[in-house]
């Protein structure tokens, strides 16, 4: 038998989880130094570079 929930806290603890982690997000993101998020940009520009170095053209 399946075990019985209070759907509205359940419903608080999910929007408790979201909350938390768009947190964590802000802090990594506002919390970092200004190298440290010159760094993060580069490694995503190089990754995008490279994704777009091997992609295969439609014929």
């Amino acid at each position: 038998m399946a075990e019985i929930i209070n759907l509205r806290q359940a419903r608080k603890a999910r929007a408790r989880d979201a909350q938390a982690a768009q947190a964590s997000a802000n802090r990594a993101r506002h919390g970092a130094s200004k190298a440290e998020r010159k760094l993060a940009q580069d490694e995503a520009d190089r990754t995008a570079r490279t994704l777009d170095h091997a992609r295969r053209e439609n014929s």
